[in-house]
């Protein structure tokens, strides 16, 4: 049986690369020569395993800051906490990343998943502006991110032999114009990148009791 690294990849995959190598140039994250090289390598590859080292290394310019040292100002204006964890980037190289609770995304964040598993929980994130932007990219892993009935939710992102889509919401949206949007885009190559609209942490718990379930 062949390993799914080894399968081959038709010009629709390579179109979905070039695309994201583009963006990613114009970013700055990549420059002029190393663009017109990725690209030559994408046409040029045959299975999906080419494809892996053109991508794993975009994300990690970002550089992760475990806690604000300085007050940050949330979307609505109000002061965040200086100790609440802000965090401006994702990674798990098989292992995993969660991201839960109470705690401060940046107004962009990138988030990697290589064989592992990325999960940013946004029910109880303070938003430190009004769009926020996660580049989300799984090779042979996966990126789950949840958020709540008031946020507006963007999906942009490709699969590749995988998924990049908004999950079935399991609470109805709730919006209105002063709601936080999250803007998600990235590439899933063999991978997963799943939005899913939830109800708040311990809502379920309360309800069932409530059910006398």
């Amino acid at each position: 049986m062949t390993e799914p690294e080894q399968m081959r990849i038709s010009d629709a995959d390579r179109h979905k690369v070039a695309e994201v190598l583009r963006e990613a140039a114009g970013e700055g994250r990549l420059d002029l020569e190393e663009l017109d090289e990725r690209l030559e390598a994408t046409y040029a590859a045959k299975v999906y395993g080419d494809l892996v080292p053109l991508l794993v290394d975009l994300p990690a310019g970002e550089v992760d800051i475990p806690q604000v040292t300085t007050p940050a100002v949330r979307a609505g204006g109000q002061p965040v906490p200086a100790d609440t964890p802000t965090h401006a980037s994702s990674l798990a190289i098989m292992s995993g990343q969660d991201r839960k609770g109470v705690w401060a995304i940046s107004p962009t964040h990138t988030a990697l998943a290589i064989m592992g598993g990325v999960t940013l929980d946004l029910r109880e994130a303070i938003f430190t502006a009004r769009e926020t932007v996660i580049t989300a990219n799984a090779i042979m892993g996966g990126v789950e991110v949840y958020v709540n009935a008031h946020t507006h939710v963007v999906v942009e992102g490709v699969g590749i032999m995988g998924g990049f889509d908004q999950g079935r919401d399991k609470v109805d949206a709730e919006l209105d114009a002063g709601s936080p949007v999250v803007r998600v885009k990235g590439v899933a190559l063999m991978g997963g990148v799943t939005v899913t609209r939830k109800q708040m942490p311990g809502e379920g718990g309360r309800l069932r009791k409530m059910l006398g379930h």
